[in-house]
Formats: structure tokens, sequence, C-alpha cells
């Protein structure tokens, strides 16, 4: 079925483009740096730009923005295609990287040198700071400003060629020092790194700051419309900027790209920075980048998120200019939507307590038929066995039950499900007043669960035989933080670390029938939730994840 592609002010401006002749194609990029996985909030960014491609019958490509070789990897880059073809169900086309664009953006640098447009500075890190002035005070000039063209040329050649060491000279744009958006006071352009670059080896020692190498890799791309959240609305004129002075529409001879800003997704709950994220992988907070508490791509899918139910997710929140905080809430009820259609139905027992049917006969077992979705019968049925001892849940029982409690307890009869009624007669206790075992009786003529006189029973529960149990692993997972929104400080997130965010049942039960199945394969577990199975799974024994309870255990809140 087509996806519905809401429009938004990001359409509008492109209708217009479109319209008054600007641009006659649509082309979107996804342009993530290669230095860690993608999370919830780069989905939302990926799904605005790839539907809008498709919106307008474009183009969407990925470009890894490869220009920090310190901290890039070839694990991040093949991870980032991985999930972004996962989430919109296709093949990518061949990656693109900003690597290969080095030899363009290093002729536009000397290009700028040549119209006297950036100047080689000599100032520390700190000087440049210091020289940079505030938001209330301008700027003051580089001493090294006002160097020739011919010296200029010199140094960065120089620079090129590795004579010089780390952080002691640097490109810079000569724009204007006083302006009232700080990233146009003669911001750097180009820096000394003595780094060996995972796809260009040593080939380089000086390579291009993200704010003048995005614009040129838009521009060698042929991207119409660059698509990007808002905190890069300040940085606008600067991409302008470096595209005009440049002159890249008459160098590559179409028309230069167009930068459009909108929100970026915070979720309560939840870390969406990647180097936040990274604290929580490398202090061993979690297990890596893909544990399901953590709503990276790999981590939601791990966890048994469908990607259709975060295309939704993305959807419902829509596009704006507007800051705000989605409620986790809404995501587990965009999965739970999805998983409630497209997951078949399992029993499952989490936490055994044993049931003798004491009138069932002994050494008998039957099979009973079983069907895999309510409300899809094209699914299909299928067989469990019955016998004299199953296994319900330990809180399906009370010995002395609370109000509107309609599970087992003293002289109480339930269905089971798909089974027979039965009917608690007495219980057993172990010294600790624990109960071990249940002791019941059953209705023959119930066969299936139906009512053999029209008796009313308001208790339907699961069940597994002891028969054809076989022990499972399962993870329940809940929110990793306790706190709305955790410090954006990497070194406080630990204090905030809900010590409650996953509890592993090594000893829960379930058919012996249930065997053909796929690690990511996602069920329900009726009456428990949603459970997914986990790539820790072997042939021994089957490990799962819960993806989602069956009713959301968040609070919406306001923002």
């Amino acid at each position: 079925m087509e996806e519905k592609i809401s429009s938004n002010f990001i359409h509008d401006f492109i209708d217009e483009d479109l319209e008054n002749g600007r641009y006659t194609y649509v082309q979107t990029r996804f342009p993530p740096e290669p230095n860690g996985y993608l999370h919830i909030g780069h989905a939302k960014a990926i799904c605005i730009n790839h539907s809008t491609a498709k919106k307008y019958k474009g183009e969407f490509n990925l470009r890894l923005d490869d220009t920090n070789p310190g901290k890039e990897d070839i694990e991040y880059a093949e991870s980032i295609r991985e999930d972004i073809e996962w989430l919109i169900e296709e093949e990518l086309p061949e990656t693109l990287y900003a690597s290969d664009y080095f030899d363009f953006m290093y002729d536009c640098a000397i290009k700028l040198i040549k119209d006297g447009k950036a100047f080689v500075c000599d100032l520390s890190p700190d000087e440049i700071r210091e020289y940079r002035g505030t938001l209330t005070e301008a700027g003051k000039n580089s001493p090294y400003r006002d160097r020739s063209v011919e010296e200029n040329l010199d140094l960065f050649e120089r620079m090129r060629k590795g004579e010089f060491p780390d952080e002691t000279h640097v490109l810079r744009a000569k724009i204007d020092m006083s302006s009232s958006n700080i990233n146009m006071r003669d911001p750097v352009i180009y820096r000394i790194a003595h780094l060996e670059h995972y796809r260009q080896g040593d080939k380089w020692c000086v390579y291009p700051m993200y704010d003048f190498a995005h614009p040129l890799e838009d521009a060698k791309e042929g991207v119409t419309h660059s698509l990007c959240s808002l905190e890069f609305e300040n940085h606008r004129p600067l991409y302008d900027w470096v595209m005009d002075e440049c002159e890249v529409e008459k160098i590559l001879g179409y028309p230069r790209s167009r930068q459009i800003e909108f929100a970026r997704l915070n979720l309560n709950y939840c870390v969406t920075s990647k180097r936040r994220c990274l604290y929580l992988v490398e202090g061993g907070y979690v297990s890596g980048w893909d544990d399901p508490r953590m709503v990276t791509i790999s981590g939601m899918r791990r966890r048994g998120f469908p990607a259709e139910a975060i295309r939704d997710f993305c959807e419902r929140i829509g596009v704006s200019k507007a800051y705000s905080t989605v409620d986790y809430g809404l995501l587990e009820a965009c999965v739970r939507d999805n998983l409630n259609v497209n997951a078949p139905r399992e029993m499952a027992v989490l936490r055994p307590l044993k049931v003798i049917i004491d009138n069932y006969p002994e050494e008998q077992t039957e099979e009973l038929e079983i069907e895999l979705h309510p409300d899809r019968p094209e699914l299909g049925t299928k067989k469990v066995t019955f016998g004299r001892e199953i296994f319900v849940e330990q809180d399906d029982f009370m010995v002395e039950p609370i109000k509107r409690y309609f599970r087992l307890f003293p002289g109480n009869e339930v269905r089971l499900k798909g089974a027979y009624f039965i009917t608690c007669q007495s219980f057993e206790q172990d010294e600790d007043g624990n109960v071990t075992c249940l002791h019941c009786t059953y209705d023959p003529a119930s066969k299936g669960g139906m009512s053999p006189d029209g008796r009313k029973v308001k208790g339907t529960i699961h069940w597994v035989s002891a028969d054809a149990a076989k022990e499972i692993e399962v993870r329940l997972y809940d929110r990793l933080f306790n706190v709305e929104n955790p410090s954006d400080d990497a070194k406080e997130l630990k204090e905030y670390l809900n010590p409650n965010s996953l509890e592993i049942i090594v000893d829960a039960l379930i058919d012996k029938t249930f065997c053909d199945v796929s690690v990511g394969d996602t069920f329900q577990f009726m009456r428990k939730g949603y459970y997914t199975v986990d790539k820790d799974s072997t042939d021994g024994k089957l490990v799962f994840n819960r993806t989602v309870e069956l009713n959301s255990s968040f609070k919406p809140t306001q923002s």
C-alpha cells in the first residue's frame, strides 16, 4: 500500500521553486558523518528527505560527510547504509562520499585565496575564540588577515604538504568580524590534521571544516534542496556565501542548492545525540549501539520496532520549525498499532506456575488448534499439546482475590485459551508461603474453550502444557532513563539511568512447536505484549526481547 506523504512547509517552498523555474527537478540527500550509529532523530531527517524526493519523483542519496578522520570509522559507514535501507525498505543508490570531493574543495579554497576572500591565520584555537567576540561584542581582525595573496597561497600549499604541526595554521574565510552572526566572523574553513583517512589514506593532512565542505558537497552532487535541522539555520548565510564566492553555478553549470531547516526531533526519556550515545556505549552502560534500550535505528530494529511503524511515527509528528519534545508513548503507540495487525499470536508463560488437572486422564495428551490471529484467518492455526499438567502465569492466581479479579482463585472457574474450562480446587505452598502448585478440575464438555451449557466464564488465560514446554529467555526492557530530559552533559547521564531498565527471565516457557522462527520475527505473546526473537538466540534456546507492552506504560507529557 502506498504510504501517505503529507504536505508541509518544505513542500510549499519546493512547489514555489518548481513553479518559478528555479529548479526543474528535486534532489535531496542525507549527509551523516560516519562517527556513530544513527538514532531516531536521524530517522526523522531520513524520512523527510526520502519522502520529499519520492513525492516529486526525484532522487535521494546517502552521502557520508567524512571530513573528520579522527572520529570516523568504516564500521559506522557500513551501519549507516544498512540502517537507512532497512528504514526506507529500499536499496539505496551507490553511497557518495565527501572525501571524493577533496580536490574540488581544495581548488575552491585556492580560488577564495586568489580572490582575496581567504587567508592563512597563525592564531591558536584559543586566540581565535578570543578574537571572535561575543553575541553582544564584535570580534576583531586577526593580525594575519592582510597577508598578501602570494603569501597565503604559499602557506596553504605548505600546510597541504605537511610542513606545519596541527593547530599552528588554519585557513579562514575573510568575511566580516563585526557581523551580528558569529558564524560569519572569518570562520575557519581548513585545518591541519596529520591523520590517516579511512578512505583516502595519508593523501591529505589538511581537511575542510563542515561549514565549508557541506555546501560544496551539495553543489557537486546537484542537490536542489538541502534539508537540515534547525540548529543550522544560523549557518545558512555562510552556506550561501560559500556557494556564491566559490561561483559553483558558473563552475558546475547548474543551479546551486537551497537550504531549508526544520525542527529536530526531541524524544523524552531518550538521548538523541551521537556523542551521548557514544558515552553510553563506551562506558558500558548499554551492551552496544544496538542495545534495545537505545533509540538508535539498530537498537529499535533489534528490539522489534517495524520500519513501517517508525516511518508512521515520523509522519505523525509532522514537519515544523517549532521546537517541541515528543512523548515516547507516541512511538510505542505506532509500534503497537502496527504489530496488532501484523504479529501472529503465541502462548508463552513468563513466570510459570504449575497446574495439575486432577480429573484429566494420566498419561493422556491431545492436540488442540489455536488461531494465529483473531482478525486474520488467512494466517491459519497451529496445533499445541494439552495434558494433565500445564503451566499458567503466577499472577493468574490469587489466594485471596481482589475486587474484579476474574482469574484463578479457590472455587473460581476460568477458560483456558482454546482448551477447556477449569476450576481451581486447592493449592500447594512451600515453607515460605509461596504458592507452588494449583489443583484444578476440568469440564470435558468444554473442549475448545466453548461453554457446553451457556454458562458464562469471565476469565480467559493462556497456558503451556508441561509435556510440550520449551524453555526460553525473555528480556523485559523499560526506559533507559528515569528523567524526561536527560542532561546534555554526557558525564551526568549515568546519574539518570534507570536501574530497572532490563530484567532477564531465564525460565519462561513456550510450546515446543514454536521452533520455525528467525532472528527479528515478532509475535504477540497473548496477554503479555509483543516480543521479538533476538540475535543472541541459539539452537538450544531462543531469546526474546519485549518489543512493547499491550498498553503503554508512558504518561503523556506537555512540553
